[in-house]
């Protein structure tokens, strides 16, 4: 059971899941719709790289395609954010929810296309599978759970190394990293025997079903504990913050602008050091009193 009175409570689990789809998707997208992935961006960066330099077998617009439409999901995903981030298993089960409509579609157009895909569905899988990974790397980073970035495992496995007790580390978060890197690959290997020796389509529909599942579960654990330790980890947004930060002079300008109780105005030696003081913190050269 997840320990829900953990700061992160069922977050873990959950993304852990999410990380194995993460495998199934590109199983699919890399053998089916040809070289090129739908959740690694680091590895259609490298692949428009090949693909501009004249490498055959890559092509400039299939990592482009996959490009542009994992942004558009990160921006969808920061955007949710935004207006449902303020318990962190709403968000989560918002954003899956999101997903499954997406993943749906993927599945709609394989089944209709049939394998080989043809032509005229292969950047429709491209758009629609990479808006769904992106509006899940932006959701994995909003939620904040360390190493549970569901799609990018360059600095977990770099972590279990460098914090290890071989580097002089502590070894903290070593087996959460290695579970994460575990789901990955677990779901890489169920998705490539789905598509060589099954139907290819069977690792949307798998990917569907556990995305949905995590939207369920998410949603349960929120609703029956709405006040549990794990709302939004960074709270408030930055402007909302700001916004609702009380206004008050510094104690410089506190201090310095005594006011004369016999004439009830300031004097010149105080009002001097209350104008340079007011145009040091807003950058501008401070007006000699007149």
């Amino acid at each position: 059971m997840p320990d829900l009175r953990g700061p992160d409570g069922p977050l873990i689990q959950l993304l852990i899941v999410m990380t194995f789809v993460t495998g199934l998707v590109d199983a699919f997208s890399y053998l089916v719709l040809g070289r090129v992935f739908v959740a690694n961006m680091t590895g259609n960066v490298v692949f428009l790289g090949f693909a501009l330099a004249g490498a055959p077998d890559f092509g400039i617009l299939d990592s482009f395609v996959a490009l542009a439409w994992f942004g558009v999901g990160a921006v969808v995903g920061g955007k949710l954010a935004a207006l449902v981030g303020g318990h962190r298993g709403k968000h989560l089960s918002t954003a899956a929810t999101i997903q499954v409509v997406f993943l749906a579609a993927s599945v709609v157009l394989a089944l209709a296309s049939g394998i080989p895909i043809a032509a005229g569905y292969r950047y429709g899988l491209l758009a629609v599978l990479g808006t769904s990974m992106g509006i899940q790397n932006a959701t994995a980073r909003k939620l904040g759970v360390p190493d549970m970035t569901t799609t990018v495992l360059t600095l977990t496995i770099t972590g279990i190394g460098a914090d290890s007790a071989l580097a002089g580390g502590l070894g903290s978060r070593a087996g959460r990293r290695l579970v994460a890197v575990g789901a990955m690959l677990a779901g890489a290997g169920v998705g490539t025997v789905l598509v060589l020796y099954l139907n290819a389509a069977y690792a949307l529909v798998l990917a569907l079903l556990l995305v949905g599942l995590v939207a369920a579960a998410a949603r349960c654990v929120w609703q029956t504990n709405p006040m549990s330790q794990w709302p939004a980890k960074f709270g408030p947004s930055k402007l909302a913050r700001r916004a609702a930060r009380p206004r008050f002079k510094p104690a410089a300008l506190r201090s310095s602008a005594h006011i004369n109780t016999a004439s009830g105005r300031a004097s010149t030696a105080d009002r001097a050091v209350y104008s340079a003081s007011e145009h040091a913190l807003v950058g501008r050269p401070a007006t000699p009193p007149g």
